[in-house]
């Protein structure tokens, strides 16, 4: 039976009122999600972006204080990304029967700002797709097949890189995942030493900050010793820079903060500068030989639109600018400023446990209310959100892996006025949250005295 459904032009969508691109939305992609953006407020739409402001179909600008997940460290529509792309627009975009002339520069420009020895590079559209890859690598390379990972931590949702992701609520619909993977807590690496003496590993795979997990950092000196304990059984050390990357934790990439030198790197998000899909893993030369280094394995991992010149041409002008316009700097002073911020709401609210972060990558703990179950943690995380969204059109959201926690990942090239007013709103809205938990904690005193306790 031939379907009945029409064909829709690019003219035509661009022409579709809010509520018809909604309803479409939701009859063919995913309502469930559709649903759950109307809740918050995120089902409007938006028309026009440049750097940290987004505008809507009514004319209201709105601050991006979640940047991409740290896709956006460059802003919305860098000019000079645009320009990037449409300088190559002439030139054949997928021709994988020929060596790209922009893959090896974009190779050699990844080397020269990844930490330690880095030098091979492997290209594809995506995260996850990345981390597929270095694991895939660390297994070829080392003859092993056991792989470790943290709890709480996220590494993407396709099959392998869910079977080292740190949450049950996306592993469970998908068992039997990966076999050989195992868990060890985040941060302790006398955990991570006694798997790797029992086991055979390929490698560890980590993040420098767990972003899903929370905005968690590690104590310092971790990620060296997780190095030196992986090298010491003969094990790989992986780092997922998928969202920590070219800036956004104060330094170029976030291991640096501990000096770690890690066998290979897997980037993302930012490195297509906010305009294309591009992920990268990158390895030691010795790790690459190891696995793809003869004719016969040179081709075992591949991908059809890995290496696209515009997306190389996207990857080379935005490693130039997070390095002329020192924006690693930036995220540490704009951080700092931030954080600082958030601190002193924090001392004052009653409502916040704990303000974690590293440079623009801050992440903010409440408090789970014991006066009532119906103010619960994501009802404080979540509204939270929604209020900032709606009075002070302000975009923010909570982490996958703890709804507990409200994320401000800006890009990198706010200002401080952005900050500045951020704080102020987020003020105003710890403010009026304080005074509904107080309503509920007088609320639960009359029931319990009605009752007679």
């Amino acid at each position: 039976m031939l379907s009945t459904h029409e064909i829709v032009t690019l003219e035509d969508a661009l022409g579709l009122e809010r509520k018809e691109s909604v309803a479409l939305y939701r009859q063919f992609v995913n309502p469930g999600l559709c649903t759950l953006f109307g809740v918050v407020g995120l089902d409007r739409r938006f028309v026009r972006a440049h750097g940290v402001t987004v505008v809507d179909d009514q004319g209201i600008e709105y601050l991006d204080f979640l940047g991409g997940y740290g896709a956006l460290n460059l802003g919305h529509n860098h000019p000079e990304v645009v320009d990037a792309v449409r300088r190559v627009e002439e030139m054949p975009n997928i021709l994988q029967a020929s060596v790209g002339a922009l893959v090896g520069p974009l190779g050699q420009a990844l080397a020269a700002v990844s930490p330690g020895v880095l030098e091979k590079s492997f290209f594809c559209n995506s995260g996850a797709e990345a981390v597929e890859g270095a694991l895939k690598l660390a297994r070829i390379s080392t003859g092993r097949t056991d792989l470790v990972y943290a709890s709480g931590s996220f590494h993407g949702k396709s099959m392998g890189a869910l079977s080292v992701t740190g949450r049950e609520k996306y592993q469970a619909p998908f068992r039997p995942l990966v076999p050989g993977c195992h868990e060890v807590p985040f941060g302790d690496v006398g955990a991570l030493s006694a798997v790797l003496e029992q086991h055979e590993c390929a490698a560890f795979i980590v993040e420098p900050v767990q972003g899903e997990g929370g905005i968690i950092v590690p104590p310092d000196g971790y990620l060296k010793a997780a190095e030196e304990a992986c090298h010491a059984h003969g094990a790989l050390f992986i780092a997922d820079e998928i969202q920590t990357g070219f800036g956004r934790t104060g330094s170029m990439f976030a291991v640096e903060h501990d000096d770690a030198r890690p066998d290979i790197i897997a980037t993302a998000k930012s490195l297509g500068g906010g305009i294309m899909p591009l992920g990268a893993y990158t390895a030691t030369d010795d790790v690459w030989s190891a696995g793809y280094g003869s004719s016969d394995k040179c081709v075992l991992h591949t991908s059809t639109f890995g290496g696209n010149t515009r997306a190389m041409a996207a990857g080379l002008k935005a490693i130039e600018i997070v390095v002329r316009d020192e924006l690693a700097v930036r995220a540490r002073e704009s951080g700092e400023r931030l954080k600082a911020g958030v601190e002193r709401i924090a001392a004052d609210s009653g409502l916040i446990k704990e303000v974690r972060g590293r440079g623009l990558m801050v992440g903010v703990e409440f408090y789970e209310p014991k006066v009532a179950k119906s103010l619960s943690h994501e009802y404080l995380s979540s509204s939270i959100a929604a209020l900032l969204l709606h009075d002070h059109h302000i975009i923010t959201a909570y982490t996958l892996n703890n709804p507990n926690v409200i994320r401000f990942e800006p890009p990198l090239i706010v200002t401080d006025e952005q900050v500045d007013r951020v704080l102020e709103a987020f003020e105003n809205v710890c403010a009026h949250h304080r005074g509904i938990v107080r309503a509920f904690a007088g609320l639960g005193r009359t029931m319990l005295t009605r009752r007679g306790h």
